[in-house]
């Protein structure tokens, strides 16, 4: 996928923002119901914090999620489009766009924040995961969603959570361990289990206290959708 394209930017709004029957307007069970960034930052422990971090935050709905109970949240994502349309749904709470319904048709969708979040406690930058500034450190909380398998050296990432996550801070991490080489060298592709490497890798430093399967979804067009599932797992910094 170019998540530079304008049809990324619809997509990710459509699963950040959309209503359940604009995501899946169909009668697939569960499916119709996902809100996947709600269902991700969840998985952290409810209660107040200073300071946490969106790693690969997309269009934003994860941030705005983090929001409720942050005093500070910084969202980071390498697409510009991505950050755009998060900064335009901070400054504005809505933006309008437009998604594909069959071939040339398009309908008209609106994003909206939901009740609770606070916009004014976010900032969103462009940026790239693998190199993000030295004085990024002691976060209370860490939340990279269906980020890890899209990064060109997985391993770098996991080593740095360590000076991310302040101790007995939460990290929070949802992968469908979807590898490609499109986005990873294969020579970088966990040797084995990923969810068993994933565990090896970050031992040391955290201690693992849940992780679950979560589906997702990802709607193309109205009769083509993405199934997606994730392994979310939540971890407590030693």
């Amino acid at each position: 996928m170019d998540y530079e394209s304008d049809a990324a930017v619809s997509e990710y709004l459509l699963m950040h923002y959309g209503s359940d029957e604009e995501r899946m307007p169909w009668s697939v069970g569960r499916m119709s119901a996902i809100d996947f960034p709600a269902v991700t930052v969840n998985y952290f422990t409810q209660k107040r914090v200073d300071l946490s971090l969106d790693l690969g935050c997309s269009v934003g709905g994860s941030s705005f999620q983090l929001s409720k109970t942050s005093k500070k949240v910084i969202g980071i994502d390498l697409s510009k489009k991505f950050i755009d349309a998060a900064n335009a749904m901070k400054a504005n709470g809505h933006i309008n766009y437009k998604y594909q319904e069959d071939g040339s048709v398009y309908a008209d969708g609106e994003a909206t924040l939901s009740s609770g979040v606070k916009p004014e406690v976010i900032s969103f930058a462009v940026g790239d995961v693998l190199r993000l500034p030295d004085g990024f450190k002691d976060f209370d909380r860490v939340h990279a969603s269906n980020l890890l398998c899209r990064v060109p050296d997985p391993e770098k990432l996991l080593n740095r959570l360590s000076s991310l996550v302040k101790k007995d801070g939460e990290l929070v991490l949802a992968t469908p361990f979807s590898w490609l080489e499109e986005y990873t060298p294969k020579e970088n592709w966990p040797k084995g289990d990923s969810w068993t490497w994933l565990q090896n890798q970050l031992s040391d430093d955290f201690v693992c206290l849940q992780h679950a399967d979560e589906t997702f979804t990802m709607r193309e067009h109205l009769r083509k959708f993405q199934l997606g599932v994730s392994k979310v797992s939540k971890w407590r910094r030693k």
